[in-house]
Formats: structure tokens, C-alpha cells, sequence
């Protein structure tokens, strides 16, 4: 599987721009349209296909957290309440346009001013700097009461999630769009484009994120080719 989190091969010039990479080292590719060459298809089969019984893929668009709270609780009722085993429920987050943000790690979020950028604000109603549905709320812990609202069955970070099969996808697409709205609203460092900052954002990905070429395109093969159930969240 790619590496998600390499980083560019490359520094950041005095004036803050970055440094070209090596397309190859880049997610998805530097094109706008993500090619069939830069495309990970093997890691994309080897997630989206593994063995299981139910499969269910959740689709957020505009900026929604909460999409979290409700794959927890599919992964809950699947395995608590119908009784399926944990290895054999397959469900992914399919997050483009805002909610692709889901997927970027904290050093992303500071640097591009992601909370700024789509209106997100912390606890303190200051605009985010660092993505907060990431980080898991304690250790795993299988053995806990799935009732326990401190346990880890309710716990709807994406690090717990993925702990409990999760499959993360991020939108290469969504991400070439917020570079330009990026450089656009002057949230580049220093004279970056959006080439630059889409493949700086590429390359600092959550872990086990995992780009696609398109999302739209990607729900269309998940359903017709995986056999993924679809759902979406109205705002």
C-alpha cells in the first residue's frame, strides 16, 4: 500500500512555496483529473473488497462531523444488535468537497486555515486549526460495555474506527478544488500554487486515508462493483 504520508521531496523556499515533487510520491497524482496510472487501485481492491458480509458506505459532502456518530452506530448495530462478527462489516466514509477535510491531519488544517477556509470552529469559537475528529478519545479497548459512553464503542473518532475496520477514501478531486480556493483566499504560504498545495495536502493525509480519483465516481463503483448499501446525511 502507498505510504500516505510522504512527505514532498522537496522543501519550503524562504518565500514559503514548496519545492516540486516527484508525481510518484504524490497520492493521486498532480494532474487536476487524477490518471489511471497514479491511481492505487490495488491498496482501493484490496480495502474496499476485502471479505465481509455487509457492506455500507457513508457519503458526506458539506462539512459533517456527525457522519462519524452514525457509522459508529452502524458498526454498533450491525455487530451488537444483528449479530454479525466485527471481520465481516465493511463500511467506508466517503468524504469530498468540504468534508474531504476529514481526511487531512492537524499540520494541514494549522497551515492552509481549514477551520477559516469552510467556517469550523473549536470549542472556543475560533476558527480550527487542527482536525478534531481524528484522534481517538483513549486506547482501544474491545473488551469494553458497548453501552459505556466513555468506551470505545462510543467513541466516533476516525482513529477508533478505523481501529474497528473504518475504511477512510478522500476525494483527489475535492482536494485540487480546495487548493485553488486556498491560494484564492491568500491562506498559500508565501507564493504557492495550487498545484503545490494540493500535492502538500496529498501527502499529509490521516492514516490509512486513501485518495481516489473522483468520489462521485468512486460511490458509482462501490455500489455497482462492491456491492456497498449507500448512505448520505441531509444538512
Amino acid at each position: 500500500m502507498v505510504n500516505r504520508r510522504l512527505f514532498l521531496a522537496g522543501t519550503a523556499t524562504a518565500a514559503g512555496t514548496l519545492a516540486a515533487a516527484d508525481a510518484a510520491a504524490i497520492p493521486g497524482g498532480t494532474h487536476f483529473v487524477e490518471r489511471r496510472a497514479d491511481f492505487d487501485a490495488a491498496a482501493f481492491a484490496a480495502a474496499v473488497g476485502r471479505p465481509a458480509r455487509i457492506r455500507q458506505v457513508y457519503e458526506a459532502v458539506g462539512f459533517h462531523a456527525n457522519v462519524l456518530d452514525s457509522a459508529k452506530n452502524s458498526f454498533n448495530g450491525l455487530r451488537f444488535g444483528f449479530g454479525y462478527p466485527a471481520d465481516s462489516i465493511a463500511i467506508a466514509l466517503a468524504a469530498h468537497g468540504p468534508s474531504a477535510a476529514l481526511t487531512y491531519d492537524d499540520g494541514v488544517w494549522k497551515k492552509y486555515h481549514i477551520g477559516e477556509l469552510f467556517a469550523i470552529n473549536d470549542a472556543s469559537g475560533a476558527p480550527a486549526t487542527a482536525n478534531a475528529s481524528f484522534a481517538a478519545r483513549a486506547a482501544f479497548d474491545p473488551g469494553t460495555d458497548p453501552d459505556d459512553p466513555g468506551g470505545s464503542f462510543q467513541d466516533a473518532s476516525i482513529q477508533t474506527l478505523q481501529r474497528r475496520g473504518l475504511i477512510v477514501l478522500t476525494c483527489h478531486t475535492a482536494v485540487e478544488e480546495q487548493a485553488r480556493a486556498i491560494v484564492r483566499r491568500g491562506f498559500a504560504p508565501g507564493s504557492a500554487s495550487a498545484a503545490e498545495v494540493a500535492a502538500d495536502i496529498l501527502t499529509h493525509l490521516i492514516p490509512g486515508a486513501l485518495v481516489v480519483p473522483s468520489m462521485v465516481a468512486t460511490l458509482a463503483v462501490l455500489q455497482s462493483v462492491y456491492h456497498y448499501s449507500y448512505v448520505t446525511l441531509t444538512p
